[in-house]
C-alpha cells in the first residue's frame, strides 16, 4: 500500500511540475472538473495536493480490507474511506451476492421489517462501509423454494438452484406430523448440501395455500409458519425467514407492492401486494392450470405432429427453452415461428405455432379443453 501511494505521490508531484509550467508558457488556462468527496483534509499532509478522483481510484485498488485500515490513520482519510459510493463499488465488485442497488433496496425499503409500514417517512443517513462489513460477516443464506410440485433449493450466491426435492408439504409419510416431516425434509436437504445446520441462515419461501381470508385459514398459514420455525430452529438454524413466494417474487423485482401472476407448478396464483402484504381480502386467485398442464398440452401438440421423444422432461425442456407467450395471437398465427433445440440423449426437436399455442392456453383456457376465466379477467 506504502508503495502504492509513493508511486501516486510521485506521479502528482510530477503533474504538478507539468501544470505549473505550462500555465507559465500559455496564457490560456484549461479548467478541469474533478470529483470532490468535500471533506476536511488539513492532517493528510502532502497527501492534500492529490486530487480527489485520483484518490478515489488508488482506494479502489487496494480493496475493502486494506481501505478499512485507513480509517484509523487521521480524521480526514477516515471521512474519506468512509465515503458512501467508495463501499457501493466494493459491494458491487467484491461480493458475489446483489448488485448494489439491490443492496440499497434491501438496507433502505426492507429494513423496517416485514410486513412494511403503509406510509414510510424519510430515511436515515446510510453507512455503507458499515453495511459492508455487516455482510461480510453473514454467510452466504440457503434458499429452499416450496413449490406445489416439488421443491428447490440452493445458495442465495448462485443464480441457480443446486438441487430440488419432493415439496415439504408432500415430503415423507404424510400421516406423520407436519413438525415431524419438516425436520425430516431440512435434515435432507442439509445432507444433499454437505452443510452442517447450525452455519448457514435460511430463508423459506412458503407457497400459497390456505389462501382464503377466513379465521380456519389464518390459523392453517400461521401453524405451517411455526412448524417451520420450530423444525429449524430445533435444528440450531443461526436465522429463519419464512416468507409466502409472491412477496419473495415481488422483492426480487425490486418492489414492495404489485400484482404477482405466479405459475407453479400444479396452479397458477394471482396474488395482490401492497406495501409488501398479501391483500386477501381483496382476493387471491389461485386456478388449476400450471406447468404441468402446459407441459401436457405441449405433449399433445407434439404427437399430432408425430414427434417422438422418449420421456416426459424432454417435452418439458422444449417448453421451457422454445415457447413464449404472443403479443398478439391472431398476428403471431401467419409468421414463420419455426425454431430448433437439441435435447441431451435425444437429437434435435423442431417447433413451429406450438411454441406460443402452449403458454396461449392460459388466457385461452378453451384451447386445452379447460372451462375457467383467463388468467387476465381473475
Amino acid at each position: 500500500m506504502s508503495m502504492l501511494l509513493r508511486k501516486a505521490w510521485e506521479m502528482v508531484l510530477w503533474r504538478s511540475d507539468s501544470s505549473t509550467s505550462a500555465s507559465a508558457s500559455s496564457s490560456t488556462t484549461t479548467t478541469t472538473t474533478r470529483f470532490s468527496l468535500e471533506v476536511p483534509r488539513s492532517d493528510m499532509g502532502e497527501l492534500e495536493q492529490l486530487p480527489s478522483d485520483i484518490l478515489m481510484q488508488i482506494l479502489k485498488l487496494l480493496g475493502p480490507k486494506a481501505v478499512a485500515k485507513l480509517s484509523v490513520v487521521c480524521k480526514s482519510l477516515r471521512s474519506i474511506v468512509s465515503y458512501n459510493r467508495l463501499w457501493i463499488y466494493f459491494i458491487q465488485t467484491h461480493q458475489a451476492e446483489p448488485s448494489g442497488d439491490s443492496v440499497f433496496f434491501a438496507e433502505t425499503t426492507l429494513s423496517s421489517g416485514y410486513p412494511l409500514p403503509a406510509y414510510v417517512g424519510h430515511w436515515p443517513q446510510l453507512s455503507f462501509k458499515h453495511i459492508y462489513g455487516q455482510r461480510a460477516q453473514v454467510p452466504g443464506s440457503i434458499i429452499i423454494d416450496g413449490g406445489s410440485g416439488y421443491c428447490k433449493f440452493g445458495w442465495s450466491k448462485y443464480e441457480c438452484p443446486s438441487g430440488r426435492s419432493a415439496t415439504f408439504l408432500e415430503f415423507g409419510n404424510i400421516e406423520s406430523p407436519m413438525y415431524t416431516r419438516l425436520r425430516h425434509f431440512f435434515a435432507t436437504i442439509y445432507n444433499r448440501m454437505q452443510v452442517k445446520p447450525n452455519k448457514q441462515p435460511v430463508i423459506v419461501s412458503v407457497p400459497i395455500c390456505h389462501y382464503e381470508d377466513t379465521q380456519s385459514a389464518k390459523a392453517s398459514r400461521q401453524q405451517l409458519k411455526d412448524a417451520i420455525y420450530a423444525s429449524l430452529f430445533d435444528m440450531n438454524v443461526p436465522a429463519v425467514c419464512a416468507v409466502n413466494q409472491a412477496t419473495l417474487a415481488l422483492y426480487a423485482a425490486k418492489r414492495t407492492s404489485g400484482i404477482v401472476v405466479n405459475i407453479g407448478f400444479q396452479v397458477t396464483s394471482v396474488v395482490p401486494i401492497l406495501n409488501g402484504k398479501v391483500m386477501r381480502k381483496v382476493g387471491v386467485e389461485v386456478v388449476g392450470l400450471g406447468a404441468l398442464k402446459l407441459t401436457g398440452f405441449l405433449r399433445e401438440k407434439m404427437q399430432l405432429n408425430n414427434l417422438t421423444f422418449q420421456s416426459l422432461y424432454t417435452v418439458r425442456t422444449l417448453k421451457e427453452k422454445l415457447c413464449y407467450v404472443a403479443h398478439d395471437y391472431e398476428a403471431e398465427l401467419s409468421k414463420d415461428t419455426k425454431a430448433s433445440y437439441e435435447a441431451a440423449g435425444e437429437g434435435w426437436f423442431t417447433l413451429s405455432k406450438e411454441r406460443f399455442q402452449t403458454p396461449e392456453i392460459l388466457f385461452q383456457p378453451h384451447f386445452a379443453g379447460v372451462l375457467m376465466l383467463p388468467i387476465f379477467h381473475l
